[in-house]
């Protein structure tokens, strides 16, 4: 089998992140990492949280801690939520760390005795009531191309274009919020990204047939638009610092690398921290050295992220001229959407992943998203949506299907899966349909199309529904015990089979149904054709147990709870 790398877009250490920033890049990759370990793949899930830059400088300033506190807090608050939500990273790293310190110096190196980077005197807004150069995001100001009045100096958070601070309007500073600025002089790094285009635009030809449309259109509009050569650092206190032996002059200035350079080379230092951890066993090169041809990479991430992981970071690689591994497909995501209005971290819009699972465990959200991501176009969360299909989809059709089959064979047949007649032809019929939904739901995984995923997932479901709506075992048992006792044998059967297969989706419901069933030995990860066709994995004797209700529906009560707390509309 392959081996996969899987990164998502590294969460931002500022604040807490919603719904969006998680159905955009993080909880896609877990669901994808998840199915791939159940077909027998090696995979391995990095992701970190993003540290550097302006935001956390702000952030801690505000709390009046020091900036590496700050990080550190922040950081194992978001992977508690993150371990809440039941995504399984390998190792969830920090950009902060020694190791990404080390390679991002490494490959700047590199990149300078290729000829990739230049020093340069550029003009750069300078704060006089904060006596000091401010970096992009610490200026704030309208935005030229939306009219955002609130755009910051890298980029527009309402129209996504990429800025430079001097093209804001009526800009102030983040920091004082003094509108008494003015444009010295200064020196900095440039990425010649303009020599790279012709490379990058190879490398983008080469792959972007194998992305989906939303990624392959993002980068060739930016390689159609012209590459242009890029600042990669900044005046900050905290972040990588600019090598002083490379760059002295620089260094005692106290530059340090710009964050979207550094924060795409942390895919790489998380991996090293994690191949840190355990030396002699684990070769972090391993996956990032192109002469492993056996690794197949894909990244996650929102639309917004897609320009510096299609174009700046592949820039930054080849430049090195060292070999290592590329993205092969990028999996990015549109915006979900809170009624009709963008989520919004700065702003407090939406719902916070803290929150959601302060209201209803992880897999209530985890299935609700992946069934609505937003591949195609946007999405919107409404709570009357949400509560639909938690409700339709999730106690209805999951939840009640187990919950009646479980109590129904142990009222009529006791504590052990029942033997009954043999399978008939509502059997084989159901066995077939299972075997083709069962194609469906691996294709729609292979080909990374979450929502038509989940489709073909509801759909095994349903099956079962169906199948029993077609025996009703609660009429068959008065003429026909045997008969009933196999409708609820094959039932069973299904509730195994639902419960490996939607182990991606909803992993803690997807254990609680596996282990309803005292079955000896059963590591199984997937489901065969045969064994899809035949249902037989949970033979009659078989005890079982009835598990809590796995799904509970959501009451009018509820949902105007719901509405109340955080709102019901685009305000």
């Amino acid at each position: 089998m392959a081996r996969h790398l899987i990164t998502s877009a590294l969460p931002y250490i500022n604040g807490i992140k919603h719904l969006g920033n998680m159905v955009g890049s993080m909880l896609p990759a877990d669901v994808y990492s998840r199915y791939l370990r159940q077909r027998d793949h090696e995979v391995l899930y990095i992701c970190a949280t993003d540290e550097h830059g302006t935001p956390a400088e702000l952030a801690a300033k505000e709390q009046g801690i020091p900036v590496d506190e700050f990080c550190a807090q922040a950081h194992d608050q978001q992977k508690a939520i993150y371990e809440g939500f039941g995504l399984a990273f390998d190792y969830f790293g920090r950009s902060s760390s020694p190791q990404n310190h080390e390679i991002t110096q490494e490959i700047a190196r590199e990149l300078k005795a290729n000829g990739f980077i230049e020093e340069r005197s550029i003009r750069q807004v300078y704060s006089n009531a904060d006596g000091r150069f401010l970096p992009d995001r610490y200026i704030i100001g309208t935005c030229p191309h939306c009219g955002y009045d609130k755009a910051r100096g890298d980029q527009c958070e309402n129209c996504t274009r990429v800025l430079d601070p001097t093209d804001l309007i009526d800009a102030r500073s983040a920091i004082s919020g003094s509108s008494d600025l003015e444009v010295r002089e200064t020196k900095h790094l440039f990425l010649l990204q303009s020599v790279l285009a012709g490379e990058v635009e190879a490398w983008v030809d080469e792959r972007a047939d194998n992305w989906p449309v939303l990624a392959s259109s993002i980068a060739r509009k930016w390689l159609t638009e012209g590459l242009h050569d890029r600042a990669i650092t900044r005046d900050l206190d905290w972040g990588v610092p600019v090598p002083a032996d490379t760059w002295p002059d620089l260094a005692a200035e106290g530059k340090v690398f710009y964050v979207w350079f550094d924060a795409p080379i942390e895919y790489i230092g998380s991996t090293k921290e994690w191949a840190d951890q355990d030396p002699e066993n684990r070769d972090w090169r391993s996956w990032w050295w192109e002469s492993n041809a056996d690794v197949h990479y894909t990244q996650f991430m929102g639309k917004d992220n897609v320009p510096f992981h299609s174009v700046m970071f592949p820039a930054t690689l080849l430049g090195t001229r060292s070999p290592w591994k590329k993205v092969d497909v990028i999996k990015a995501f549109n915006w979900l959407n809170y009624y009709g209005g963008k989520f919004s971290t700065s702003q407090r819009r939406g719902v916070f992943t803290h929150d959601a699972l302060e209201i209803l465990p992880a897999d209530y959200w985890r299935y609700f998203m992946m069934a609505n991501a937003p591949e195609s176009d946007d999405s919107s969360f409404t709570w009357e949506h949400f509560t639909a299909t938690v409700n339709k989809d999730l106690a209805d059709t999951l939840g009640n299907f187990v919950n009646r089959v479980l109590s129904f064979s142990r009222k009529r047949f006791g504590d052990e899966v029942p033997a009954g007649a043999e399978p008939g032809e509502a059997e084989a019929k159901l066995g077939e349909e299972v075997v083709r939904l069962l194609a469906e739901y691996e294709a729609q995984m292979e080909a990374i199309q979450f929502r038509k995923a989940a489709a073909a997932l509801r759909a095994l479901w349903s099956a079962g529904n169906s199948y029993l709506e077609e025996k009703a075992p609660w009429l068959e048992i008065k003429t026909n015990p045997e008969g009933a006792a196999l409708t609820l044998r094959t039932a069973m059967n299904l509730i195994h089979l639902y419960s490996v297969v939607s182990e991606p989706f909803i992993p803690t419901s997807a254990k609680t149904m596996r282990e309803a069933f005292s079955l000896e030995n059963d590591t199984a990860t997937w489901v065969s054709r045969d064994e899809a066709k035949s249902l037989t994995s949970v033979p009659a004797g078989t005890p079982f147990t009835i598990p809590p209700v796995l799904f509970a529906k959501l009451t009018d009560e509820d949902l105007e709870s719901y509405k109340n707390r955080f709102g019901g509309e685009n305000e």
